[in-house]
């Protein structure tokens, strides 16, 4: 596996949880939350932009966006929600690759470490998206390291026919392929 920082970004209708692995990507580690920004047309939103910033501070390899399914395995508006804020980032931060990685349960297993290490119920709105991008970087992390290839499904990004929005442009099609 390439040696590089991995990111990861745990999508929430209100608030986006980042996590970062060390360089050899063995431990996830959380990073920040931030604020959904609902800009309208012509404007990178601000947590996007953010997200752009870290990835270029970082030097990140590539970001693992949580793909939030049913425990059936099926996807609902929340999954489409999470596909859309991927493309949106895999355009503004190409070429560094995207991937949607499932994650059942994973804001559930933040819940409950949370839980463990003391933290009162109250205080988990606040970080609990870091938690469970942390528990989303770790899973891809695991599964990197005993498959010796990135999980997930590739967010490919067609080119624009003008220049990406995170430089000012108009953004392209995209989608997602299992790679």
């Amino acid at each position: 596996m390439v040696r590089g920082v991995r990111l990861a970004v745990d999508v929430g209708s209100v608030r986006v949880g980042l996590a970062a692995s060390d360089p050899d990507g063995l431990l996830a580690t959380p990073v920040a939350t931030l604020a959904r920004d609902s800009s309208g047309k012509g404007r990178l939103p601000s947590d996007i932009a953010s997200l752009v910033a870290e990835v270029g501070e970082r030097r990140v390899g590539v970001v693992y966006v949580g793909l939030p399914r049913h425990l059936s395995g099926s996807e609902g508006s929340a999954s489409q929600a999470a596909r859309a804020y991927a493309v949106q980032l895999a355009q503004a931060i190409s070429p560094v690759t995207v991937r949607m990685v499932d994650e059942r349960m994973s804001t559930v297993s933040a819940h409950q470490a949370l839980h463990a290490s003391g933290r009162s119920g109250r205080s988990h709105r606040t970080v609990v998206d870091q938690a469970a991008a942390v528990v989303i970087l770790q899973s891809a992390l695991d599964a990197e390291s005993a498959t010796g290839r990135r999980p997930g499904e590739r967010v490919v990004v067609d080119p624009p026919e003008h220049p990406p929005a995170a430089r000012g442009g108009a953004a392209g099609d995209a989608q997602t392929t299992v790679e």
